[in-house]
């Protein structure tokens, strides 16, 4: 399968993703082995985003009705840590020759860090929510019950061993939590990856240690200014996952197929904005930020209900 369902997402709903990655040693000796081993028959991430979606189309389509994935193996995705010299991290991956930026980069350019998959938790993980969630009657039609038991197995196995402890990955279908973009800034390195005249993703980096004291900061404001919002809630939760990862990680927002449609995207600074204003008592500046946003990102969730 070509590059092409890579570029164009096989129609499947918009999905980004937030990410950690971790230096080598903060994984267990196994997994370190592991991820090394895998690592190395990576040629760019535009594969590695091919043989994602590749497979999970794979799963779907497959005799026995089992659509999780089985764990015999995983996919990760690298970056670089600049050196002594600004290095584009690997996500900057020309989507038509589909070289990366590490390709070109010399050996010492930059320290390594690594972001496991994972399938099989989040699997499991998404198949725990949609069975909690509105549509549990459907959900017990698509993941037989059987299926459901036979992948908790899996789980198990995996909890059993220390690569468990830490999910590095979460992902959000049609549109981006608001809580997400309070962790970045107008400044921090961004990848444009484009085809053919169409943005397929944007990436934006930031060190953990930035993206803990920009939550921080959010949960403070938002405690004492707005105690009942919805996103406090989830900022806490956000501090609470990235304190679990090695303090020289990196955390990565992946817009997706929907950075076509919103970039130039300014939410970041807008989130910012909103919680600064509230913290002033500036309800005004804080409903203007909101209603930026709103004009954004509702019409993208409004496609999920879209015939």
């Amino acid at each position: 399968m070509t590059g092409n369902l890579y570029r164009g997402q096989a129609g499947l709903p918009f999905s980004s993703s937030l990410r950690v990655y971790e230096p080598l040693e903060a994984f267990p000796p196994e997994q370190q082995r592991q991820l090394v081993a895998d690592s190395s028959k990576i040629r760019s991430r535009a594969a590695v985003e091919n043989a994602e979606l590749q497979a999970s189309l794979g799963r779907i389509t497959r005799t026995g009705g089992d659509p999780f994935p089985t764990g015999r193996t995983d996919l990760v995705r690298m970056t670089r840590v600049p050196g002594g010299r600004h290095t584009a991290a690997d996500g900057a991956t020309d989507a038509t020759t589909g070289a990366s930026a590490q390709d070109k980069d010399t050996p010492d350019a930059g320290r390594l860090l690594y972001c496991p998959s994972q399938l099989v938790i989040r699997a499991g993980l998404a198949a725990n929510a949609l069975m909690d969630g509105v549509h549990s009657p459907l959900a017990d039609l698509l993941i037989p019950v059987s299926q459901r038991d036979k992948h908790q197995a899996r789980i198990d196995r995996i909890n059993a061993g220390e690569e468990a402890k830490r999910v590095h990955t979460r992902a959000s279908t049609w549109g981006i939590p608001f809580s997400w973009f309070s962790l970045f800034a107008e400044s921090d390195r961004k990848d444009v990856v484009e085809s053919d005249g169409h943005i397929l993703t944007v990436r934006v980096w930031t060190p953990l240690t930035e993206a803990l004291d920009r939550a921080r900061f959010a949960v403070a404001h938002l405690a004492l200014a707005a105690p009942d919002l919805d996103m406090l809630d989830d900022l806490t939760q956000l501090t609470e996952w990235l304190e679990l990862f090695h303090v020289q990680s990196m955390v990565e927002l992946d817009y997706g197929a929907v950075a076509d449609k919103v970039y130039p995207d300014e939410s970041p600074m807008d989130v910012r904005l909103g919680i600064e204003c509230l913290a002033e008592g500036d309800m005004t500046g804080a409903a203007a930020a909101y209603r930026r946003l709103a004009s954004r990102w509702i019409p993208i969730r409004q496609l999920a209900r879209a015939s």
